[in-house]
Order: C-alpha cells, then sequence, then structure tokens
C-alpha cells in the first residue's frame, strides 16, 4: 500500500530541483546519536544524499546497542564499553558528541547547543530517546548504591557494583528492566527484593493474567517479590552509603544496593517553547515521521524517529504510539529518512506491527501488537502453569496483540492475524490441545490513569499537541 499527502511546500526545498540540490549539497542535522540516529544517517547516504551531515549527541560515545546492558554486560558476559552498534555503511558525518541541543529556531532552521554553538539545517531528524526517570528525592537518589540503568556508563557503574559481592540489592519496579536486573542479580546468585507498585510484574504491559506467572516466575527463583506496595523513602548512614528502604506497608528492607526502574522520560524539553509538538508523551508525527508544529499543522523539514516519536497507526484506531521498541526504531528511522530525501508521491508510511522481546528467568518473552490495548485475553497454546503458553489479546472483537512464553516460533502467524484485523477470540480451535482453555479470559489491565512500571507501548490520543499527560512518583 502507498501513501500519498498533501505537502505544505518548503520555500527552501519546494520542488523536485530543490531536493535534487538537498541531495547534493544540503544540510541534514540528526539530533540523537542513538540507534534511530545511527541507521537513519546510514539510509540517507545509501539513497544518494551528499551534502553535509551532522550527528548530535548528549553522550561523549558514538552509538552503542542497549538491550545487553540489562542483560549480557550485568552478567559479566560482555562490557558496556564493547556495545557499539555495527557500522552498515560509512556516514560520513560530523559527530558533536558530548554536546546535548538545548534549543531548535524553526525559523531559522538552526538547533542551539549547550556549548552556545548553533548548527544550521535544511533537513532535521530528531531521535533523542529516552532517559531513565531518578528516584524523585534528590537527596537519597544521591546516596551512594542508588542507581539507575539506561546508559553505558549506568550499566557499567552497576555492574561493578555487583561484582563487589552486596548482600542484597532492592529493584524499584517491575517493568521489563526491572525484572530483567532481578534475573541477572539472581543468576549471580545475589539476594534481591522487588517492589511493584501493580498487583505483578509487567502488569503494565502485559496484564494481569500473565503478570500472575511473570510473579510466579520471579518467586521460583528465589526474588523476594513486594507487589502492591510503594517505596516511600531511602536510607543512608552516616558515610552517605544507602542501607536500607522503607515501604508503603511499613515494612523495612535493609540493602545496600537499590536500582531505580520506574520507567522512562522521553527527551523533548529542549524543544519547549519552538512551536514543535513535543510534550511529555513524545513528539507528534505523521505516518510518515514528519513532526506537526503545536497547530496540528505538519512540517516538512523536521522528522522524528525512535522512542521519542509518536505516530498514529491504522491498525490501532489511529491513535498516536509512542514504541520503547528496538525495532520499531530502527524501521522508523529509515522511513524518516527515505521520506526526507523524497517528494511527496515517492513517501511511505510507518505500518509495521509493534514487537518486543525480552528474556528474564530462563525464559523468552516475545510480543507483537498492542497488548496493552486490549480487554481479554485467550490462552490458544500452552499453559500458564507451565510458563510456556501464547496468549491471544483482543479489543472490541478483533485480535490486536500477543504475546509467547518460550512460543517465539508462533508470533509471524499471530502478526497476520493482526495486520488482516482477525476476529477476536480467533476462530480455530487451539493448535496444542493442551492448552489452559478456550474462552477468552478479562486481560486485567490496571486503570490506565495509574502509572505502572514497564509498559513498552503509550497510547497518546490524538491530539498532536497534547501535553496533559501527568505522572505521580511512587513514593
Amino acid at each position: 500500500m502507498r501513501w500519498t499527502y498533501r505537502q505544505r511546500r518548503c520555500p527552501v526545498l519546494g520542488d523536485g530541483s530543490s531536493l535534487e540540490r538537498l541531495k547534493r549539497e544540503g544540510r541534514i542535522v540528526v539530533v540523537g546519536a542513538s540507534l534511530a540516529g545511527l541507521r537513519a544517517a546510514e539510509t540517507l547516504r545509501g539513497e544518494g544524499f551528499a551534502g553535509s551531515l551532522t550527528m548530535i549527541g548528549d553522550e561523549p560515545r558514538e552509538p552503542y546497542d542497549r538491550p545487553p546492558l540489562s542483560k549480557q554486560v550485568l552478567l559479566g558476559r560482555a562490557a558496556a564499553d564493547h556495545t557499539a552498534l555495527p557500522r552498515l555503511r560509512s556516514v560520513e558525518a560530523t559527530w558533536r558528541l558530548g554536546v546535548p541541543a538545548t534549543g531548535l529556531d524553526m525559523a531559522a532552521r538552526r538547533v542551539r547547543l549547550a556549548d552556545g554553538d548553533e548548527v544550521p539545517y535544511d533537513r532535521l531528524l530528531i531521535a533523542t530517546g529516552v532517559r531513565a526517570r531518578p528516584w524523585p528525592h534528590e537527596a537519597e537518589a544521591e546516596l551512594d548504591g542508588v542507581f539507575v540503568l539506561r546508559t553505558a556508563d549506568d550499566s557499567a557503574a552497576f555492574a561493578r557494583r555487583l561484582d563487589s559481592g552486596p548482600e542484597r540489592v532492592l529493584v524499584i519496579g517491575a517493568g521489563f528492566t526491572g525484572s530483567e536486573i532481578a534475573s541477572a542479580c539472581r543468576e549471580r546468585g545475589i539476594a534481591v527484593t522487588v517492589a511493584e507498585r501493580g498487583s505483578a510484574p509487567l502488569v503494565g504491559a502485559l496484564g494481569g493474567v500473565v503478570g500472575a506467572v511473570a510473579a510466579e516466575m520471579q518467586r521460583e527463583h528465589g526474588v523476594d517479590l513486594r507487589c502492591g506496595v510503594m517505596v516511600t523513602a531511602l536510607e543512608g548512614d552516616a558515610s552517605g552509603r544507602v542501607r536500607a528502604a522503607h515501604l508503603s506497608d511499613g515494612s523495612t528492607v535493609e540493602t545496600d544496593v537499590v536500582i531505580v526502574s520506574l520507567g522512562a522520560t522521553r527527551n523533548t524539553e529542549w524543544l519547549d517553547g519552538s512551536g514543535l509538538g513535543a510534550g511529555p508523551r513524545g513528539i507528534a508525527c505523521d505516518a510518515g515521521c514528519r513532526a506537526f508544529d503545536i497547530r496540528g499543522i505538519v512540517t516538512d523539514d523536521i522528522y522524528a524517529a525512535g522512542d521519542v516519536a509518536r505516530c498514529p497507526h491504522p491498525l490501532f484506531g489511529y491513535q498516536f504510539l509512542s514504541l520503547e521498541h528496538w525495532g520499531n526504531a530502527v524501521t522508523q528511522a529509515r522511513i524518516a529518512a527515505h521520506n526526507m530525501l523524497s517528494e511527496s508521491s515517492d513517501r511511505i508510511p510507518h505500518m509495521e506491527v509493534p514487537a518486543f522481546w525480552s528474556s528474564q528467568f530462563g525464559v523468552n518473552i516475545k510480543s507483537v501488537g498492542v497488548p496493552s490495548l486490549g480487554t481479554e485475553i485467550l490462552i490458544s497454546q500452552g499453559s500458564l502453569r507451565e510458563h510456556r503458553f501464547v496468549g491471544v489479546y483482543g479489543y472490541q472483537g478483533r485480535v490486536i496483540g500477543a504475546v509467547t512464553f518460550d512460543q517465539g516460533r508462533w508470533l509471524p502467524f499471530y502478526q497476520e492475524l493482526i495486520e488482516t484485523t482477525a476476529p477476536f477470540p480467533p476462530p480455530f480451535p487451539t493448535v496444542d490441545r493442551r492448552s489452559d482453555g478456550q474462552r477468552p479470559l478479562d486481560a486485567a489491565f490496571p486503570d490506565p490513569s495509574v502509572p505502572t512500571h514497564g509498559p513498552t507501548v503509550t497510547l497518546g490520543g490524538y491530539s498532536p499537541a497534547d501535553r496533559r499527560m501527568t505522572f505521580t512518583p511512587a513514593h
């Protein structure tokens, strides 16, 4: 399928000949030296862009892979500084690393940097991603032994602390990252307590039915899992080292290491006052990754990709989706880069079905679609009791998502059901006769107004300039 756009012509690059000049001698700036930023740069060069390419990043290192940071690095199987992303082609870029962007002048087409410099552009791609949400009490967050995990430096510091043999690690938040951290600690033989404000691990992303399985997995592997509680305070000793955490149920957990895993914050603050449709939910884009301004008018010279972007998806009611998925970052970056160099009739939409994976407690978890949009779940294959199954999610009578525990080979089949808007429950008997049942269950997702630790897909409503989301810290 090919979509076309009624394009608002840019006064500098408004026709085919101008696009050819852009390819030969134009200036493209990518803010965000990330997975999305790198893959977009490679696509630009691959599609013939020969002009000036500038890569801006707030970290002092070139793009690296993040999934290993909560898995292999913590297990000592890889070094945090050896996770650089492979280069698929030379990008021949000017790298401005360790200098974050601080502002955007849309009228003058300039990106302002923290060192006072300004970088002009003809086309701009924003791929600034997200950052870890810190512990909300600043003095407690500064205690020795309190960590977050998002960057390579975060992972290296946390791995060094695990190497020192702590008595107990407290993980605050049982989303995917928090659960992976708990798994790595237990594999290393370290005592772990997990505190989760929801009813179960992964409940915000996969619902209560699957969350109950995740809880069983953690407890079977020796995790001291505390659900339905919040950490109210962290306590340090006279030397400034964390020693205990106080919970909302009145209990106290003695610990010498705390890892805060409360989700992520999208890096959009630097765009405040720019006139771009950006806020806590991300940067609103059309299906071709072109950013909207605050009036809801699409721009022709600014694009967004990766975790920071939110785009409408036809399979999910055209709601704006913000996706914290590795594959989404790659696909969106390539589409954005292609469209930056294309006429309206040659632009393509981002329509890929979201997909995600996690490995924890010896189980490979994969999902497609948007399970968190579902209201019902059918265990179509396998068994919840055996922690090996396929769960299919339904919403308004159609298949909207699927999750597998050690059954990933079935995902392409369920992805096709999502893409073809197949009815729910699926009109076929289960392939695996050991399935837990044929009747759908309430998926048991928490109230969406209550934040949880770990959904990887955020439904962002329909307004490009929506800034109404609020977050209540877990304290």
